[in-house]
């Protein structure tokens, strides 16, 4: 189903950037398997975010990988985490997460539109 239409200044306040994963650890106090990740975003700086994406891939496996964020989120609590930022990613027929990548390196921060 898709959801209400939204008009243009809706979209633009959404701040969108391109980060690097720099570390991935387990989240153990989450209620769902999930990741707690640190990803710097340039002149941003680094944020963190806890990510469920256990299903397709190994914290080694994430360190150096490019996403894709909702970096103008306020912080959420969860359990003892505050996340910072909002990884993209598409959800699978099972609910398992691919994250949304670029196919070229590019700068840490760029934005998205």
């Amino acid at each position: 189903m898709i959801k209400p239409e939204i008009n243009w200044q809706d979209f633009d306040k959404l701040d969108l950037r391109i980060g690097t994963i720099i570390s991935a650890n387990d989240f153990d106090a989450a209620r769902n398997p999930s990741y707690q990740l640190e990803i710097d975003f340039g002149p941003l700086g680094i944020k963190k975010s806890s990510a469920q994406i256990t299903d397709l891939y190994k914290k080694e496996d994430l360190i150096g990988k490019q996403i894709t964020a909702v970096v103008n989120f306020p912080k959420k609590q969860i359990a003892n985490f505050f996340s910072e930022c909002l990884i993209l990613g598409i959800y699978g027929e099972n609910n398992e997460v691919t994250l949304l990548t670029t196919d070229r390196d590019v700068k840490n921060g760029f934005k998205i539109g």
